[in-house]
């Protein structure tokens, strides 16, 4: 292969669908040995560009060359016979299958008709002792992490293609240490000459790992460069298309007495959260801070019912309420965002229409169903408020993107009414536009008088909006962070407080989840 010339060059690459240009004359290069960074809001045209790069779509113009020759993948398996492999997110393996059957599926050794299944296995762990897994290749999938799935489901796409390996959200699922792992298995395929096309919302997790980037927005390429001459800021800039400005300012922590909206005594659920006591004002925004597994989801699911609490007593408006259940939660005015989306939030091949009225139509009681207009005037209010896009709310929900899916879930509990609010994670694995509309969205409902109980692991995001800040760690409630307290330094201080943690602010970053 010749050095000098691109391994991988996409020229003026069009994708058209009905009323929708996705592609407008799109140019990408990836070179050998490169990570090549490719961000965008969600919408951009990342997605569609790669469907188009690995034959899963048809392109409506341009061409795309591999080592100087012009290739068009007929689909995806066209594509890993010419070199372009793709890891999503979500492994796409089979966890009720092994190691080495997943590594060989489909292209087992046999003889006589019969999988060799030592030669398999042989096979495999040669292969997994490249990127560095000692493992038992004979055990099911199922059995490791999600990064060790990862690296495995890597290690099946280079053995396949072996030129250029696309990472869609690579490490949207691991921890600090597993982000590390995946990124020391990235660097040895850089050795190996092999391109590699990662897609993230981490910026952080650019910055350190990719030698270029390209930013698209609105189906447009709006700049390729090399990822040492740019800021964050102006990063952020060139993908909104304009300034976060006043999004992400410190708000001011006044000290405002507020009138309690709800309060939580003694509350908690044994082995999952320690007792506490918790009191939110009407008007409030109570952030949640701690490490992986300190208890903070495990306070939001007892609050909203989900664990139903063994300890404890909740008032509403002064009034003892019930809380022994999601459905008696909804009923006392309560709502909630989980973390999960994919799982616990969006029901898939429901239309948005569906998902959005879903709680309000629980609320209500199936007996009494919503009438078709008034659902179409509901969503209609609240595409339209959160800027939910594409506006077709018959479309199934799954083919909207994650920033958009987690706006209708939003939508779900807005349109119930709440006056008290929990959102979990709200802005996780969402591109930076939706990400600022979800931050101003929660000041405005703040100052619309709702009460919000938000967790989230963005800590300047915590200290942006929050009245006060909640410390979980070890599943207890440890510290309590209120006006001028409620500082990035003072969290990170609590949670690492009697821990022996590395006090480094990139270290801490990285495990704050």
């Amino acid at each position: 292969m010749n050095m000098d010339q691109p391994l991988l060059k996409a020229t003026k690459i069009d994708k058209i669908f009905p009323g929708v240009v996705a592609l407008d004359k799109v140019d990408f290069t990836l070179k050998a040995g490169e990570v090549h960074a490719l961000l965008g809001e969600n919408g951009a045209g990342k997605s569609t560009l790669i469907k188009c790069l690995t034959g899963a779509y048809h392109r409506d113009g341009g061409d795309i060359l591999l080592n100087g020759e012009t290739i068009s993948p007929r689909d995806t398996l066209d594509a890993q016979g010419l070199g372009i492999g793709t890891v999503y997110q979500e492994v796409n393996l089979l966890g009720n299958l092994t190691v080495a059957e997943n590594m060989m599926i489909g292209r087992q050794p046999k003889k006589w008709g019969m999988v060799q299944t030592k030669q398999m296995n042989r096979q495999t762990k040669e292969i997994l002792n490249q990127y560095g897994l000692d493992i038992d290749v004979a055990q099911l999938l199922s059995t490791y992490s999600v990064a060790i799935q990862q690296i495995i489901a890597i290690a099946r796409a280079v053995d396949l293609s072996g030129k250029v390996l696309i990472l869609d959200e690579p490490t949207a699922s691991l921890d600090a240490k597993e982000v590390q792992m995946l990124f020391g298995v990235i660097r040895k395929l850089k050795q190996k000459n092999i391109g590699i096309i990662f897609i993230s919302h981490f910026l952080d997790q650019v910055f350190e790992i990719s030698d270029t980037i390209t930013v698209l927005r609105n189906g447009r390429l709006i700049e390729s460069v090399t990822t040492v001459d740019i800021s964050s800021i102006d990063l952020v800039t060139m993908m909104l298309g304009y300034e976060l400005g006043e999004e992400t300012k410190l708000k001011e922590h006044d000290g405002v007495e507020r009138e309690t909206l709800v309060e939580f005594c003694n509350f908690g659920h044994k082995q999952l959260i320690e007792p506490f006591y918790l009191a939110i004002g009407k008007g409030e925004v109570v952030g949640f801070a701690g490490l992986l597994g300190s208890g903070r989801t495990e306070t939001a699911e007892t609050l909203f019912g989900v664990t139903p609490h063994d300890s404890g007593s909740a008032t509403f408006k002064n009034e003892n309420i019930n809380l022994s259940s999601p459905r008696a939660a909804i009923a006392n005015g309560f709502g909630f965002c989980p973390e999960d989306r994919k799982t616990d939030g969006i029901i898939a091949d429901l239309s948005v229409r569906e998902n959005i009225i879903l709680a309000l139509q629980a609320q209500r009681g199936w007996a009494n169903p919503l009438p078709k207009s008034e659902q179409d005037e509901i969503c209609k209010k609240y595409i339209k408020a959160l800027d939910i896009r594409p506006t077709d709310a018959e479309k199934p929900i799954r083919l909207l993107s994650g920033g958009n899916q987690q706006k209708v879930i939003l939508a779900r509990w807005l349109a119930t009414n709440p006056e008290f609010l929990i959102l979990d994670e709200p802005t996780r694995g969402i591109d930076v536009g939706a990400h600022a509309e979800i931050i101003r969205l929660i000041e405005n409902l703040c100052e619309d008088g709702m009460s919000l109980l938000v967790i989230s692991s963005e800590l300047d995001e915590l200290v942006a909006y929050s009245h006060r800040i909640i410390v979980v760690r070890d599943h207890e409630h440890i510290a309590e962070l209120v006006g001028s307290e409620i500082t990035t330094n003072n969290i990170v201080e609590a949670i690492a407080a009697d821990l022996n943690v590395d006090n480094g602010q990139y270290e801490l970053k990285g495990v704050i989840s």
